[in-house]
């Protein structure tokens, strides 16, 4: 083997494993948007649920609950990815699309 070809050592297997650390860590917070959508939309409903067997009024806090928490969670989903945007763009380094 020449000393022009050499077998990948730990120096390179350490730094793909760095850049799959700086992916991971860059796209972390758009893997949560979706759960956080979701929990907003089942942590509501179930305030209305209990609320219509509280006050046997149903289906009215169901759908409310339903409601606030879609649109609860849609404003945190789009502010999030704002906030996100922002931070992207003001990173030296990093492209803006």
């Amino acid at each position: 083997m020449s000393s022009e070809q050499k077998p990948a050592g730990r120096e390179d297997r350490g730094k793909d494993r760095q850049s799959a650390y700086e992916s991971l860590r860059e796209y972390t917070p758009y893997l949560t948007l979706g759960f956080q959508l979701a929990a907003a939309v089942v942590v509501f409903l179930l305030i209305g649920v209990w609320a219509d067997k509280r006050w046997d009024a149903s289906p009215w806090f169901k759908l409310l609950g339903l409601f606030l928490g879609t649109v609860g969670g849609f404003v945190k989903f789009f502010r999030t990815i704002a906030d996100l945007d922002r931070k992207n763009r003001r990173t030296p380094g990093k492209p803006s699309q």
